[in-house]
């Protein structure tokens, strides 16, 4: 199994990155990117911009690694003051133009609000988040109103190992993890 790491906006929609602020003076944005690796987001010719309940589309002329992050020039933003309009907003894509992912992957996002049970039919909660680590990723699962406690449990995301089955049709993960841990 692999992950992706895309963040779930909306039912059509997953959130890619974020543009952050100026660079420069000639319309550059600066980008933080969810997806893994990181310069993958630039793969997209086209991005959606979320200001405020409005999404816009907008092309990407060029983007590179610029340090240890990226930049970007994006069509019709020639100058600050248009990249200081765009700053602070969200990169989305429709979730129809990801690529499909081959059996045993997943995007985070598909993951997120699972029901995750242990193997003895327990119920731990839902998957609020994940994140990353140097050693492997994890799963944040929040104890709700039919699990079996309110706890919250930071459970590695380790295929064939912790993670024992996934059903995304069903919306419901199998872990093997003692519940007291």
């Amino acid at each position: 199994m692999t992950r992706f790491e895309i963040s779930q906006t909306d039912d059509t929609h997953v959130v890619l990155g974020k543009l952050t602020s100026p660079y420069g003076v000639k319309g550059w944005l600066k980008v933080y990117s969810y997806t893994s690796p990181m310069d993958s987001i630039l793969e997209y010719p086209e991005w959606w911009v979320r200001q405020g309940e409005t999404l816009k589309r907008i092309n990407i002329v060029q983007g590179r690694r610029q340090g240890k992050g990226i930049v970007v020039q994006l069509e019709g933003v020639d100058d600050r003051s248009a990249a200081e309009v765009l700053a602070q907003t969200d990169i989305l894509m429709p979730k129809e133009t990801l690529p499909k992912l081959s059996d045993g992957e997943y995007y985070w996002h598909e993951l997120e609000g699972m029901t995750v049970f242990t193997q003895a039919g327990e119920r731990l909660g839902r998957v609020s988040y994940l994140f990353e680590t140097g050693a492997n990723d994890v799963m944040v699962v929040r104890g709700d109103s039919d699990a079996i406690d309110k706890r919250e449990r930071l459970l590695p995301f380790l295929p064939d190992d912790v993670i024992v089955e996934i059903s995304s049709q069903e919306g419901r993960m199998v872990v093997d993890w003692d519940p007291e841990f």
